[in-house]
């Protein structure tokens, strides 16, 4: 890291105060602490923890899919919450959880399109900076883009294999960033500094009243998921290796406190799930918070809202989580969404006494604060935000303005969960027509075997109701790529064979509830199975149907190929992305060893290149093929409901679908979503 070595190596808290000159104060100005006298013990103090999470590089209140501002999002509407808890407590922390420099085409465009130069700051850290940041930590989606790219970006250097030894350090954050559980192969040290230690001096109160400055030592330690091994395989294997989110920090949590931490504070970007531990469990937020010396955790990753009373998402209603309060067995713990929507708020009550800080608990909240006020609009945005960045912006809308043909009909996925292929099978044709050829080129072993494609619904209202991919009609350009295909993934194609094609089903087939049919009671058909593992093939040689009414694992019926029954010990190439293939949703039997072609071309670029080698696109050739259907029940007096985006009856009339109504305009989750329903009898 860049920081002088001085902010890792502390004198104790109750030290004199004469080294303080060199200190930051702690609401991120550089404004040095005047001398004052040691704080006697019983002083007590707050100290606010403020979070960001899973940005995902939407700096501005903008959707560049849409070409059109979205104010529901934004890092410039957080900036005013920043300001407004820095002038609501004396004593604030910044930190960032990680899932920061990927997510949207400015993100893509100035990694991919035009690379930012070792000497530039991306966007997303230019105003980070501007913000006074004091921390951060790594997501997953940080490595999607390669080590090289990530090492200049944060301004680091990475002693892998594959990678200069002499490396130039770039520009990058003004604030350190830390990551524990990811190891470099060849030197056996962590990829990122694991933990640093913030000296920084704050107001208190002394027991008689009076107030004074004291300094106060926070240590910072970053986790992220063990599974970007499976992830982003393509750039880490054989480079870097991960451990599990407990071990690390039973390894470093011990040394920051020998160091003079007075606090520590885990920021770690994963969810809660309290199953039986492993080392590389997606989101071990749960069991991290057990480690001794943990006092407070910033999370994230699940893109959710912690705390929540009324929650119902599962793992905020496990046990030892409290949804009201917000703690994690005991440990202060918040999350702030997604996409710059909230700002987490993690008030710490702090006890002197004499030698050292720590928690009072009886004094400490958990909140996290939306951009959305309860009237339904949005707070300003802060105006420096956008000035900072407007030659980025426009760049990226420049760039995403690039035509590259036509479509006679709306592409959409707000239907996509009840059978409209209509934003799917683009993407299937351009992905088997991409491993069609290489594999005659290339792979004359496999040149027989037949190939199919599958990809995933990636907007499906997670979100809300603007979290859907829509296209107009008329003309098509790289922004309407990108919403299309959402994620900077790598086409893969695994052979596999007629069993494991049914196995990828079933476990897609998770997305939906089980329906009683004998029940006259309104039931949800989506689970909490996230839309970007809902694979579906959209071929006119497969077909299958997907039976609700049955258990997880039992639901795929009439699952033939060319008219006849799978034969599952048959053999197929299914053209899919770098995630699926190597293990990312888990899959049964995907995991690395079926893959035969690990292209470095992008799924979103080669779906650019088929839509340019077309044309034009239309319905009856590239968005109607269904391959998948709800089995027909005989009888049902159930109401099988879900949601998707108000009023748009009309788009699955085009798409041929049937058996749909609209029962409320507004879902009341407040997300902009309406409530259908669909009679599986038809």
């Amino acid at each position: 890291m860049r920081f002088p070595s001085l902010l890792r190596h502390r004198a104790p808290a109750a030290a004199a105060l004469a080294s303080l000159a060199f200190l930051a104060a702690c609401n991120g100005n550089d404004v040095t602490a005047p001398p004052s006298s040691q704080a006697p013990a019983g002083t007590k103090a707050t100290l606010a923890l403020l979070e960001t999470t899973d940005l995902h590089t939407n700096v501005l209140s903008y959707d560049y899919f849409k070409l059109a501002a979205d104010n529901s999002l934004g890092f410039e509407r957080v900036s005013t919450l920043i300001a407004q808890a820095r002038a609501q407590y004396p004593n604030t922390l910044l930190l960032d959880n990680g899932d920061t420099i990927q997510g949207t085409a400015l993100a893509d465009y100035q990694a991919l399109v035009n690379p930012v130069g070792c000497d530039q700051t991306l966007a997303i850290y230019k105003v980070m900076n501007a913000a006074k940041f004091d921390g951060g930590g790594i997501g997953n989606h940080e490595f999607n883009y390669g080590l090289p790219y990530l090492s200049q970006v944060t301004g680091n250097t990475f002693d892998v294999d594959g990678m200069p030894a002499q490396q130039k350090k770039c520009a990058g954050p003004a604030f350190p960033q830390v990551l524990a559980n990811v190891i470099s192969a060849k030197t056996n040290a962590p990829l990122f500094t694991p933990y640093t230690i913030l000296t920084r001096t704050i107001t208190a109160t002394t027991p008689d009243g009076k107030t004074v400055s004291a300094p106060v030592k926070v240590g910072i330690i970053g986790f992220t998921p063990p599974a970007i091994m499976n992830w982003d395989k393509r750039w880490l294997d054989g480079k870097v290796y991960t451990t599990g989110l407990k071990e690390a920090a039973e390894k470093y949590i011990p040394e920051m406190r020998a160091k003079g931490a007075d606090l520590i504070v885990a920021i770690s970007h994963g969810g809660l799930d309290n199953s039986a531990y492993s080392p590389t469990m997606e989101n071990g937020s749960w069991w991290l918070s057990t480690v001794p010396g943990i006092d407070a955790m910033l999370i994230g990753h699940s893109h959710q809202v912690f705390p929540d009373a009324n929650s119902t998402v599962p793992q905020f209603n496990l046990p030892g989580v409290d949804k009201v309060k917000g703690t994690v067995n005991g440990v202060p713990t918040v999350m702030a969404n997604y996409w710059g929507k909230h700002l987490g708020v993690i008030k710490l009550g702090l006890a002197f006494d004499g030698k050292t800080w720590s928690v009072d608990k009886s004094l400490t909240t958990v909140e996290a604060r939306p951009i959305q006020n309860a009237d339904k609009s949005y707070v300003a945005a802060d105006p420096s935000v956008a000035a900072a960045i407007a030659a980025e912006h426009q760049a990226t809308i420049n760039y995403v303005k690039t035509p590259i043909g036509s479509t006679d009909y709306r592409m959409t996925s707000y239907f996509a969960d009840v059978g409209d292929p209509g934003a799917i099978q683009i993407v299937n044709e351009a992905q088997a027509d991409y491993v069609k050829s290489y594999v005659q080129a290339n792979l004359p072993q496999y040149a027989s075997l037949p190939v199919l494609s599958v990809s995933a619904p990636f907007k499906s209202g997670f979100g809300g109701g603007n979290d859907f991919t829509d296209v107009a009609p008329g003309a098509l350009a790289i922004n309407n790529a990108a919403d299309l295909y959402l994620y900077p993934n790598t086409v893969y194609a695994v052979k596999v064979s007629g069993a494991d094609v049914k196995n990828w089903l079933e476990t897609a087939a998770k997305r939906f509830n089980r329906i009683d049919p004998t029940q006259a009671t309104v039931q949800k058909l989506v689970s909490s199975f996230p839309g970007y593992n809902f694979d579906m093939f959209t071929s006119a040689d497969l077909s299958y149907e997907i039976d609700v009414t049955q258990p997880v694992g039992s639901r795929i019926r009439n699952l033939t190929y060319k008219g006849a029954p799978i034969d599952p010990n048959g053999q197929f190439i299914v053209a899919t992305n770098n995630y699926r293939a190597s293990g990312g949703g888990n899959f049964p039997g995907l995991d690395g060893s079926k893959t035969i072609f690990a292209s470095p071309d992008a799924n979103r670029d080669v779906l650019i290149a088929f839509i340019k080698k077309r044309g034009a696109i239309t319905r009856a050739a590239d968005g109607a093929q269904r391959s998948w259907r709800f089995t027909k029940l005989a009888s049902s007096v159930a109401h099988v409901q879900f949601a998707s985006a108000p009023n748009r009856l009309a788009d699955a009339a085009a798409a041929g679908l049937t058996g749909i109504t609209q029962v409320a305009a507004d879902d009341g989750s407040g997300k902009n979503l309406a409530t259908y329903e669909i009679d599986l009898t038809q």
